[in-house]
C-alpha cells in the first residue's frame, strides 16, 4: 500500500513557506541546515508526492529565522479534505 500524500491543507502550508523561502533568498540547503534536517527531506516536504511536513517546531524556527509570525504560514480560512464527504 503506498504512502498517503499530503492533504491540500498541509499542501498549503508547504507552499506557503517555500514561496517565502524563495522571497527571502533561502536554498533548501540552507534551510535544512537551519532545521538540521537533510536537503532530501526538505525537498520531500516541497514535493507532492511525499507524506513528509515540517513539524510545528520547524513552522516556529522557520518564523523566526523568516522575520514572521509562524501563523504567516498556515491558511487563513479551512481548506475542505475530499476525505470528509
Amino acid at each position: 500500500m503506498a504512502s498517503p500524500k499530503k492533504t491540500k491543507f498541509e499542501m498549503a502550508i508547504v507552499q506557503k513557506v517555500a514561496a517565502i523561502r524563495q522571497e527571502r533568498g533561502f536554498s533548501q540547503k540552507q534551510i535544512a541546515d537551519l532545521l538540521e534536517v537533510s536537503k532530501g527531506f526538505i525537498g520531500q516536504v516541497e514535493s507532492t508526492n511525499s507524506p513528509s511536513t515540517y513539524s510545528v517546531n520547524h513552522l516556529n524556527r522557520l518564523a523566526f529565522e523568516f522575520d514572521c509570525s509562524p501563523q504567516d504560514f498556515i491558511p487563513t480560512k479551512p481548506i475542505e479534505e475530499k476525505e470528509w464527504d
